[in-house]
């Protein structure tokens, strides 16, 4: 599951310049491990972009890319040093710093919290008012996200029916439930590659801020490994901005090197353009890749406090993307 790259002696350097390349560093890499929050996928393609190209290894690290999954959380093995950052989400962060877990978000990926309330266009959800009335198929463990929105819009989710469902685009199209809660990349991408549309509510644009593919490190690696932070999140940086310019490139590099994990190519590219809005914004083109403000993480606040999560804002650490962005 781990892709390491490696380079080579003088030779490998003369031939680089031979073909009009920039040489890299030539002396040993520092091996760390990125821990991913779901099995590889596009989701993470600025990464993989970032280890095709050797970025990394220009900074000098050698960089193992450990993918999750739902037996595979990502806290523990940035707790315990075995990865030094992980990909995590505000929420998840918050909760483990209520359990005493030393952590600091170090970067957001996504601008926009990917949940959406997905419905069909002959029955929309187009703004929060139109769930009253509406059957959702969800999680009841996402049940606080749904009060959350709720909460954030005046809206009465006693006028809500809640059925519990798999994690599946099914029950809409049965016509079991009027809408879903999910991610914008995964149902509603699953429903379009059967041909059928759909209409997507991004809670977001309703308040709902939540930062999530969040860059996690503990205090100890801020303190005494801020070299290989920013190492790491510079090759980001690089690898995600490559990934906007080109997501049908960021796909098949996917799948060339995941052969094995089961993904299907146009899937994965409408994934990826479709994660695009979410993570890029008139912030990150004014400021760079991963950057938040003030008024954001006041926004994250505010909505974790009502997930029951109360958090301050140096939770938030932008010290390492601002030696990245050079401001």
């Amino acid at each position: 599951m781990n892709r390491r790259a490696l380079i080579g002696g003088g030779a490998a350097a003369a031939g680089t310049l031979a073909l009009g390349l920039a040489p890299r560093r030539l002396f040993a890499q520092t091996p760390v491990t990125l821990q991913l929050s779901w099995l590889h996928s596009a989701q993470f393609a600025g990464s993989y972009i970032a280890q095709d190209r050797g970025w990394w290894i220009e900074e000098g690290l050698e960089v193992a890319l450990s993918q999750g999954g739902p037996n595979a959380p990502v806290e523990p093995p940035v707790v315990s040093g075995t990865a030094l950052v992980g990909i995590s989400a505000a929420d998840y962060t918050a909760a483990a710093v209520e359990e005493g877990a030393p952590f600091k978000i170090l970067g957001v990926a996504m601008q926009k919290n990917p949940f959406v309330i997905a419905s069909l266009p002959d029955n929309p959800v187009n703004e929060p008012t139109d769930l009253v009335g509406k059957r959702i198929g969800m999680a009841l463990a996402n049940t606080p996200v749904l009060q959350a929105l709720c909460a954030l819009n005046d809206v009465d989710i006693d006028g809500i029916e809640i059925v519990p469902t798999q994690y599946s685009a099914q029950p809409l199209i049965a016509g079991e439930v009027d809408c879903l809660l999910c991610w914008e990349t995964d149902l509603p991408v699953a429903m379009a590659m059967q041909g059928i549309d759909s209409v997507t509510m991004l809670m977001a644009d309703f308040g709902y801020a939540v930062h999530s593919q969040t860059y996690i490190a503990t205090e100890d690696s801020l303190a005494n490994r801020r070299a290989d932070l920013v190492a790491l999140m510079r090759g980001e940086v690089r690898g995600w901005d490559a990934y906007r310019e080109d997501t049908d490139a960021a796909a098949e590099l996917t799948l060339q090197m995941y052969p094995d994990a089961g993904l299907d190519l146009e899937t994965q590219k409408l994934q990826a353009a479709r994660q695009v809005p979410l993570m890029f914004s008139e912030l990150t083109d004014a400021n760079g890749f991963g950057w938040w403000t003030e008024e954001t993480v006041a926004a994250n606040i505010e909505t974790l406090g009502l997930l029951g999560r109360d958090v301050t804002p140096d939770l938030w650490d932008r010290s390492i993307l601002e030696e990245v962005h050079g401001t």
